[in-house]
């Protein structure tokens, strides 16, 4: 096993990454070899991992050292913060200010070649997103076209950390949130109305911790009893208000700055708004899954009838509809 690694390593995998990065690609390598033989098995395909066991994983980690950089909420001094304790949206209960620090305490963890559990999320990312059965190298330019801005994604997660990757998880690995992030993805290769998929991602979650650590999202967490599903789904909301704007009036990446600025505001002012949105969007979808089931049922049995093979449509065609003109509140 660890000759068939050192095998891998005489082939130069991918254009344009340094020699740092293929000396650090050939130690995250080699430390994958180890594994697989200490225990006990081939060393073979990165098995996809779910955003449940990834969570699982930060929960039961030691996340000290990041839990020292966080900072749960803006501080605010004199007129500003007795306005905010006056006015301003209800704290965090208690019972969820430790979910809210794990959440905060991830955006501060780095993308560790050491970790297992890192280089799964990104090799699930990776295989969802460009519907592949094979994995890829930690460095090349196959991440750019993912939309990252280099050979290696890590340098992209400034701000957000290994959050940034984990709500790009649950956006690929949620049933739900598959064909819309998708879709999502093909509209970024659109040879006009392109732009980076997951350097934008990397910004709505950006958006999403601000509005979490303003405290924006506090009434809608105590209401749920929960603060990284809520994270989720408003970073799903708002990519899905991003792409009805960008697909309906046509923006190119000359908008984006503007997009997001806007973007921003409706995280913190109307969350609400941008949830409910995404509630309507899975209904639907929903709604639509189950009539093209039954419709392809019916044809089927005709078919079946008639002699004739159907041909079914895979995950990677399905499509997204959009409500008409969108825009951002």
């Amino acid at each position: 096993m660890i000759a068939a690694g050192r095998s891998r390593r005489r082939f130069r995998w991918a254009r344009g990454i340094s020699m740092e990065q293929q000396s650090a690609q050939e130690e995250w390598e080699a430390v994958e070899d180890i594994q697989s033989v200490l225990l006990g098995r081939s060393a073979g395909p990165v098995p996809l991992i779910s955003f449940n066991e990834a969570l699982q994983f930060f929960q039961t980690t030691d996340l000290s050292e990041c839990r020292k950089k966080i900072q749960a909420t803006v501080r605010r001094q004199g007129l500003t913060a007795l306005l905010h304790f006056l006015f301003g949206p209800p704290r965090l209960q208690q019972q969820l200010q430790g979910e809210r620090d794990l959440a905060l305490a991830i955006a501060q963890c780095g993308l560790d070649n050491n970790q297992a559990v890192h280089m799964r999320i990104l090799q699930t990312i990776y295989k969802k997103l460009t519907c592949s059965r094979l994995g890829c190298p930690r460095y090349g330019a196959h991440w750019e076209e993912l939309g990252f801005q280099g050979a290696d994604p890590g340098t992209d997660l400034r701000g957000t950390g290994m959050l940034g990757l984990m709500q790009m998880l649950y956006f690929v690995m949620d049933s739900q949130m598959l064909p819309l992030a998708l879709e999502i993805f093909r509209l970024s290769q659109h040879k006009t109305q392109n732009f980076p998929f997951c350097i934008m991602s990397v910004n709505i979650t950006r958006l999403v911790l601000q509005a979490l650590r303003e405290e924006c999202l506090s009434r809608e967490c105590n209401r749920r009893q929960q603060v990284i599903a809520v994270l989720n789904d408003l970073y799903a909301a708002a990519f899905l208000q991003l792409y009805r704007v960008w697909k309906s009036q046509h923006k190119t990446i000359a908008d984006s700055g503007f997009l997001l600025k806007e973007l921003e505001f409706s995280t913190k002012k109307n969350p609400k708004q941008l949830l409910k949105s995404l509630e309507t969007y899975v209904s639907r979808s929903l709604v639509s899954t189950a009539d093209g089931i039954q419709q392809a049922s019916s044809l089927s049995i005709s078919s079946g009838r008639a002699g004739e093979e159907i041909n079914f449509m895979g995950i990677c065609d399905l499509q997204v509809e959009l409500e008409g003109e969108a825009r951002l509140v």
